[in-house]
């Protein structure tokens, strides 16, 4: 099958470098251009990241001796040379608006893991398997923006797809009232290694600042409602959260406790899960994992 080209603007910070991999190994996608800032711009890729590279595998051979555009300034051509792009800046919130918006009416679609336009009313916050039909919003988010292919989508925090995928299957059987979340969040959702911040090792911290609003929020809009052109948020559940960092490399975990409308028995929430499929799994992706639930029979799980 043809591959889509695809662009990664931000390519040379923590989240840039696992997009790298990610493509390298996919069979639908091929990397044409890496963007970053005027800083790496004209440098080969391998060059940029060599000292920060952070990744436990070696940088991908197709991409090292590419030359990393300005992700502000070459807009233009990058956009020429790509399908979408892959967005993972680091910059402040009104800037990549502007900057994700000045991509999407050039034409190109723009895939953000920023959390920046994650509140625009008009731009799905998408978990594939939980709120697909929020890609309909596209079309109003289109008119706003005057453009015929290009659009914003966002993905959600890491810390809330820890949990709401668990919830989600049982959401509209027995209803949820209430959620705590306890989240315990390693140090690659900061773009950290333990080498660049020591002071995480055999540590733990107590709060990450934003964490807990985006926790309590972002699965409101995920489970929200399209409504005359915007995503309306869901009134309910109510969610309380509290976020950790933890000293571990890579990974999320949460510790729910939920009050529901209908109390569901252990065995019904483990049948629910079991059986939960989404629209990924439907086409087969070849990223999505064909089980999307796992239960753990072990004490330790």
């Amino acid at each position: 099958m043809k591959k889509y080209k695809v662009g990664i603007v931000g390519g040379t910070g923590m989240v840039g470098q696992r997009y790298v991999c990610l493509i390298a190994e996919h069979p639908w996608f091929e990397l044409t251009v890496i963007a970053a800032s005027s800083r790496s711009a004209g440098k080969a890729y391998e060059e940029t990241v060599a000292d920060r590279w952070a990744m436990d595998v070696p940088i991908p051979e197709g991409t090292k001796r590419m030359i990393v555009k300005d992700a502000t300034a070459d807009i233009d051509e990058i956009t020429a040379m790509v399908d979408f792009v892959f967005c993972a800046v680091d910059m402040k919130k009104d800037e990549i608006i502007a900057l994700e918006e000045a991509y999407a009416k050039r034409e190109c679609p723009v895939v953000s893991n920023n959390s920046a336009n994650r509140w625009t009313a008009d731009v799905p916050m998408v978990i594939p398997e939980i709120n697909p039909e929020h890609i309909k919003i596209i079309d109003s988010q289109r008119k706003r923006l005057g453009t015929k292919r290009g659009f914003i989508a966002a993905k959600s925090n890491c810390s809330i797809q820890s949990y709401v995928p668990a919830l989600h299957p049982l959401r509209e059987e027995f209803g949820i009232k209430s959620v705590l979340a306890c989240t315990y969040q390693a140090i690659s959702g900061a773009g950290k290694t333990f080498d660049r911040w020591p002071e995480m090792v055999d540590n733990c911290i107590p709060y990450i600042g934003g964490e807990e609003e985006k926790s309590e929020r972002e699965p409101m809009k995920v489970w929200g409602t399209i409504e005359n052109g915007v995503i309306v948020p869901a009134a309910k559940p109510a969610i309380t959260a509290q976020c950790l960092r933890v000293a571990c490399s890579d990974g999320h975990m949460a510790a729910v406790f939920v009050s529901f409308d209908k109390k569901p028995s252990k065995d019904e929430i483990i049948d629910r899960w079991a059986k939960f499929s989404g629209r990924a799994q439907e086409l087969a992706l070849p990223t999505a994992p064909k089980q999307f639930l796992h239960y753990f029979t072990e004490d330790n799980r």
